[in-house]
Protein backbone atom coordinates (compact mmCIF):
# COMPACT_ATOMS: atom_id res chain seq x y z
CA UNK A 1 0.00 0.00 0.00
CA UNK A 2 1.13 3.60 -0.56
CA UNK A 3 2.39 5.48 2.07
CA UNK A 4 -0.08 8.55 1.59
CA UNK A 5 -2.83 5.98 1.36
CA UNK A 6 -1.49 4.80 4.88
CA UNK A 7 -1.13 8.12 6.32
CA UNK A 8 -4.92 9.27 5.02
CA UNK A 9 -6.29 5.74 6.29
CA UNK A 10 -4.86 6.18 9.64
CA UNK A 11 -6.03 9.51 9.38
CA UNK A 12 -9.69 8.97 8.74
CA UNK A 13 -9.69 5.91 11.51
CA UNK A 14 -7.97 8.00 14.13
CA UNK A 15 -10.59 11.10 13.06
CA UNK A 16 -13.72 8.53 13.21
CA UNK A 17 -12.83 7.09 16.57
CA UNK A 18 -12.76 10.70 17.98
CA UNK A 19 -16.39 11.09 16.49
CA UNK A 20 -14.85 13.88 14.77
CA UNK A 21 -16.08 15.18 11.40
CA UNK A 22 -14.24 15.87 7.93
CA UNK A 23 -15.59 19.52 8.71
CA UNK A 24 -14.58 20.05 12.07
CA UNK A 25 -10.59 18.53 11.65
CA UNK A 26 -10.14 20.41 8.89
CA UNK A 27 -11.51 23.59 10.87
CA UNK A 28 -9.34 22.93 13.92
CA UNK A 29 -6.19 22.53 11.37
CA UNK A 30 -7.29 25.40 9.67
CA UNK A 31 -7.33 23.60 6.43
CA UNK A 32 -9.79 23.20 3.88
CA UNK A 33 -12.77 20.23 3.90
CA UNK A 34 -11.36 19.62 0.54
CA UNK A 35 -7.85 19.49 1.34
CA UNK A 36 -8.15 17.14 4.30
CA UNK A 37 -10.47 15.12 1.57
CA UNK A 38 -7.53 14.59 -0.59
CA UNK A 39 -5.10 13.76 2.83
CA UNK A 40 -7.79 10.62 3.47
CA UNK A 41 -7.73 9.06 0.41
CA UNK A 42 -4.17 9.34 0.06
CA UNK A 43 -3.75 11.68 -3.21
CA UNK A 44 -2.40 14.60 -1.02
CA UNK A 45 0.14 14.33 2.08
CA UNK A 46 -0.17 16.48 5.04
CA UNK A 47 2.45 19.39 5.94
CA UNK A 48 4.84 18.14 8.79
CA UNK A 49 3.03 21.47 10.60
CA UNK A 50 -0.06 20.12 9.40
CA UNK A 51 0.21 16.06 10.32
CA UNK A 52 1.94 17.29 14.03
CA UNK A 53 -1.54 19.43 14.18
CA UNK A 54 -3.70 16.78 13.38
CA UNK A 55 -1.98 14.14 15.76
CA UNK A 56 -2.51 16.78 18.97
CA UNK A 57 -6.13 17.14 18.02
CA UNK A 58 -6.61 13.08 17.28
CA UNK A 59 -4.20 12.89 20.35
CA UNK A 60 -2.09 10.24 18.78
CA UNK A 61 1.80 9.76 18.65
CA UNK A 62 2.71 11.08 14.90
CA UNK A 63 4.01 7.68 14.15
CA UNK A 64 0.59 5.91 14.18
CA UNK A 65 -0.14 7.54 10.97
CA UNK A 66 2.68 5.64 9.47
CA UNK A 67 1.63 2.03 10.76
CA UNK A 68 0.11 -0.66 8.59
CA UNK A 69 -2.86 -2.25 10.66
CA UNK A 70 -4.28 -3.73 7.44
CA UNK A 71 -1.39 -5.92 7.09
CA UNK A 72 -3.44 -8.22 9.82
CA UNK A 73 -6.51 -8.93 10.36
CA UNK A 74 -8.62 -8.18 13.47
CA UNK A 75 -8.89 -11.89 14.54
CA UNK A 76 -4.90 -12.47 13.98
CA UNK A 77 -4.32 -9.17 16.00
CA UNK A 78 -6.47 -10.52 18.95
CA UNK A 79 -4.67 -13.61 18.63
CA UNK A 80 -1.26 -12.14 18.67
CA UNK A 81 -2.44 -9.90 22.12
CA UNK A 82 -3.90 -13.03 23.28
CA UNK A 83 -0.61 -15.05 23.40
CA UNK A 84 0.97 -11.40 24.85
CA UNK A 85 -0.70 -11.43 27.61
CA UNK A 86 -0.43 -15.41 28.65
CA UNK A 87 3.12 -14.96 28.38
CA UNK A 88 3.08 -12.20 31.05
CA UNK A 89 0.67 -13.24 33.40
CA UNK A 90 2.37 -14.05 36.31
CA UNK A 91 4.23 -10.15 36.24
CA UNK A 92 1.81 -8.05 38.01
CA UNK A 93 4.36 -4.90 37.19
CA UNK A 94 4.06 -6.07 33.32
CA UNK A 95 -0.20 -6.40 33.90
CA UNK A 96 -0.53 -2.85 35.83
CA UNK A 97 1.51 -1.17 32.86
CA UNK A 98 -0.83 -2.71 30.47
CA UNK A 99 -3.92 -2.12 32.25
CA UNK A 100 -2.81 1.33 32.56
CA UNK A 101 -2.25 1.76 29.17
CA UNK A 102 -5.58 0.07 28.21
CA UNK A 103 -7.43 2.24 30.13
CA UNK A 104 -5.79 5.03 28.56
CA UNK A 105 -6.76 3.96 25.00
CA UNK A 106 -10.44 3.47 25.71
CA UNK A 107 -10.96 6.72 27.81
CA UNK A 108 -12.52 9.34 25.30
CA UNK A 109 -10.44 12.67 25.44
CA UNK A 110 -12.36 16.01 25.09
CA UNK A 111 -11.55 18.29 22.02
CA UNK A 112 -9.33 21.28 23.56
Amino acid sequence: MDIKKIVGTNIKEFRKRNNITQEQLAELVNIETVSLSKIETGRSYPTSENLAKISQILNVEPFEFFVCENAKTNDELMDEIQKSLLSIKKDSKKLLKLNSFVKHLTTPKPLQ
